[in-house]
C-alpha cells in the first residue's frame, strides 16, 4: 500500500532536535525558514560572531528541502545560451560559473561537517523527449564547446542511449558528469545539527505573525513570543506567505510530485539505470528520477502547476508516465507518494537581496529556485549570510531587478492557464 507521506523523512534517526532553551528575548540575526537557505546563512554567521535564531512554522527542515529529488544539477533554471542572451556574456558566463561552484560548495561543506546524506557525483542525462529535441541538444552541447569552452557535457544518440538508460523512450540526450546527488532530509538535517553545534537557536514549530521595523533593527511577534533583532534574513520560498508582502508579490509556490517504488532486485537497477545516472528529459512539464541510495526507482515531475493536487491521484499519474519509460517496472509496487512547494519567480530566476519598502524595509530575502535548489540555496545562503555579517561574498543575484506583481498571491486563478500552456507546448513542440 502507497504510503502518503516522503521516503526521505521516514527514518528519522538523523533529524535535529529543536534548542533545548526558548527563544530568547533577542538575538542578533532571525532567520525565518529552515530550508538550506536559512540553515547556511546561520552557519555563515555564527561563524562570522552572530547570534542568530532559526524560527520555522514546522519542524527543523520540513518544507521542499527534505522533500526533493535530491539532485544537485550544473545550472539554473534558465539554460546557460538563454543566460547570456538575456544578460550578455560577461554577467551570463559567472551566473553558470557560480552555479558549479554551488555544487562545490555542497560538497565541501558535507565532507567538512561528515554529513551522512549518501553524497556521490553519478553525473545527470538530460533526454530528448521526442526525436525533434535532440538536434536542440546538440546545438546546446555545441554552444557550450564555443561560448564556455566547456567540453564536459556530451551527446549520447539514440543509438547508444541504451548504455546510459535501459528504455527506448527516449531519443539521445546530454551527459553531464558534474551533476550530484544526496539524501536530501539527511543533508537538511545535518546542516542543522552543524549550525546548532555553532550556537544557533533552532526553534520549530515557531510561527512569525508580524515583521515590522523598531528602531534600527526589527521586531518579530511570533507563537514562542516578540523577538527583537537587529537584521533578518526572509528564507521561506515557495511557502512564502504575505507576513512580507512585497516578498510575496515575487515568488509563488509550485508544486512537485515524487513516488518512489520497493526497492528494486539488483539486477533490475542495473537494467534501468546502468552507470547509476540522474535523469530528466526535455518537456516543459518535465519528468525527473533516479535511484535511491537503497534502490528504489524515484520518479518526478507534474502534469500540473497546483501545490495541493490530491497524492493517490498524482500517484497515478506518475506511475502510468514511469511504466511508459520503464514497462520493466509495471508489477513493482509504489511504496511513496509526496509533494513538496517550488519557489518559481516570473523571469524564472532567484533573486536576493533586501525588502524595498513596506514595514519589514530592510529586511534580507533570498528566494526563487525554481526546482534547482539543492545547490543553489545552499551557496546562496551561504553568501546572504556572509553578506549580512558584512564580509566578502560571491552573490550575483543581487544586481538584477526582482520583478514583483500585485496578482501574484492569487495563483490558483492564473496558474490553470499557465499550466494548460506548458500542455499545449509539450504535445506540439
Amino acid at each position: 500500500m502507497t504510503q502518503l507521506t516522503c521516503l526521505w523523512t521516514v527514518d528519522r534517526s538523523l533529524a535535529p532536535a529543536p534548542s533545548a532553551i526558548p527563544l530568547p528575548g533577542s538575538v542578533d540575526v532571525a532567520v525565518i525558514g529552515s530550508g538550506y537557505t536559512g540553515l547556511h546563512a546561520a552557519c555563515a554567521l555564527a561563524d562570522a560572531g552572530a547570534s542568530v535564531a532559526v524560527l520555522d512554522a514546522h519542524e527543523i527542515g520540513w518544507g521542499a528541502s527534505s522533500r526533493n529529488g535530491g539532485m544537485l544539477n550544473p545550472g539554473l533554471k534558465l539554460a546557460a545560451p538563454e543566460l547570456f542572451h538575456r544578460y550578455g556574456p560577461q554577467r551570463g558566463r559567472r551566473f553558470w560559473d557560480w552555479s558549479l561552484a554551488a555544487i562545490d560548495f555542497v560538497e565541501s561543506f558535507v565532507h567538512q561537517h561528515t554529513i551522512d546524506c549518501a553524497f556521490s557525483r553519478p553525473g545527470q542525462v538530460v533526454l530528448a523527449y521526442k526525436p525533434r529535441h535532440l538536434p536542440a541538444l546538440r546545438a546546446e552541447v555545441a554552444w557550450h564547446a564555443q561560448h564556455l569552452d566547456d567540453h564536459t557535457p556530451t551527446l549520447v544518440g539514440p543509438a547508444e542511449l541504451h548504455q546510459e538508460i535501459g528504455t527506448t523512450a527516449y531519443y539521445g540526450g546530454i551527459i553531464d558528469p558534474r551533476a550530484a546527488a544526496l539524501q536530501p532530509a539527511h543533508y537538511g538535517w545535518g546542516i542543522a545539527r552543524a549550525a546548532a553545534a555553532k550556537g544557533v537557536i533552532l526553534s520549530s514549530n515557531t510561527s512569525v505573525m508580524q515583521l515590522r521595523r523598531h528602531g534600527q533593527g526589527f521586531v518579530l511577534h511570533t507563537s514562542q513570543g516578540d523577538l527583537t533583532v537587529s537584521q533578518v534574513l526572509l528564507a521561506t520560498n515557495g511557502y512564502t506567505k504575505n507576513i512580507v508582502r512585497v516578498a510575496h508579490r515575487s515568488v509563488f509556490a509550485g508544486g512537485s510530485y515524487i513516488i518512489a517504488t520497493e526497492p528494486l532486485a539488483a539486477d533490475l537497477q542495473r537494467t534501468v539505470s546502468p552507470r547509476g545516472r540522474m535523469f530528466y528529459d526535455s518537456k516543459h512539464f518535465l519528468n525527473y528520477f533516479r535511484l535511491t541510495p537503497d534502490g528504489r526507482m524515484l520518479f518526478g515531475g507534474r502534469h500540473n502547476l497546483s501545490a495541493d493536487l490530491d497524492l493517490h491521484h498524482s500517484a497515478a499519474e506518475l506511475r502510468k508516465r514511469m511504466v511508459e519509460v520503464f514497462p520493466q517496472l509495471a508489477d513493482v509496487p509504489i511504496a511513496y507518494s509526496w509533494t513538496g512547494k517550488l519557489g518559481l519567480t516570473f523571469d524564472l530566476m532567484p533573486h536576493a537581496g533586501r525588502i524595498p519598502d513596506g514595514p519589514a524595509q530592510g529586511a534580507f530575502f533570498a528566494l526563487g529556485y525554481g526546482g534547482h535548489g539543492v545547490a543553489v540555496a545552499s551557496y546562496l545562503g551561504h553568501n546572504m549570510g556572509k553578506l549580512m555579517a558584512a564580509q566578502p561574498s560571491d552573490n550575483p543575484f543581487l544586481d538584477i531587478p526582482t520583478p514583483r506583481y500585485f496578482f501574484t498571491p492569487y495563483a490558483r486563478l492564473y496558474l490553470p492557464l499557465v499550466s494548460a500552456w506548458f500542455r499545449l507546448l509539450d504535445r506540439v513542440s
